[in-house]
C-alpha cells in the first residue's frame, strides 16, 4: 500500500493511493488556509467512518444481515491541548427487516476487522457507538 503527498500551494498538498484515486487535504481559514479539502485529521475521521461502512456491509454479507440504508457516522473530540484526537463516538443507523441482537453482533464484528478502527484502538482512542434502528 503506498500514499504519496505532493504539496501544491500555502497548505494544499494532494494526497495519492498510487492507483487512480487523490484528493486535496488543506486547512480551514481560521488556521490559514483556502479551505480546498480536509485537513489529514478529518480524512482520518473520515477514514473510519468509511471503513466502518465497508467492513459492516462485508459482514452482514456474510451473516446474511438484509441492509435497506446504512449511515455511519463518527464524531470525534481533539481538545486544544492534545496533539490528536482522544475519543470518537460512532453513530450507526441502519434500516433492516432483522433483529437488534443481529445487528449488534454484525457491529461487535466489524470493530474487529476494521483495520482503520484498529489502528483507533492502538492508539489508545476512546470510541463508543450507539446503534440506531430506523
Amino acid at each position: 500500500m503506498i500514499a504519496k503527498s505532493t504539496w501544491v500551494k500555502n497548505f494544499q498538498s494532494v494526497v495519492d493511493n498510487g492507483r487512480t484515486h487523490s484528493l486535496v487535504v488543506d486547512l480551514p481559514p481560521g488556521k490559514n488556509g483556502d479551505d480546498f479539502g480536509p485537513t489529514a485529521l478529518e480524512l482520518a475521521n473520515m477514514a473510519l467512518a468509511g471503513c466502518i461502512s465497508t467492513i459492516f456491509a462485508v459482514v452482514a454479507g456474510k451473516m446474511r444481515l438484509n441492509i435497506q440504508t446504512l449511515e455511519v457516522t463518527v464524531d470525534s473530540s481533539k481538545p486544544d491541548d492534545a496533539p490528536t484526537i482522544t475519543k470518537s463516538d460512532i453513530l450507526l443507523k441502519i434500516k433492516t427487516s432483522d433483529s437488534e441482537d443481529k445487528v449488534n453482533r454484525c457491529f461487535e464484528q466489524t470493530m474487529k476487522m476494521c483495520p482503520v478502527g484498529v489502528i483507533f484502538s492502538n492508539a489508545g482512542i476512546e470510541t463508543n457507538h450507539r446503534i440506531e434502528l430506523v
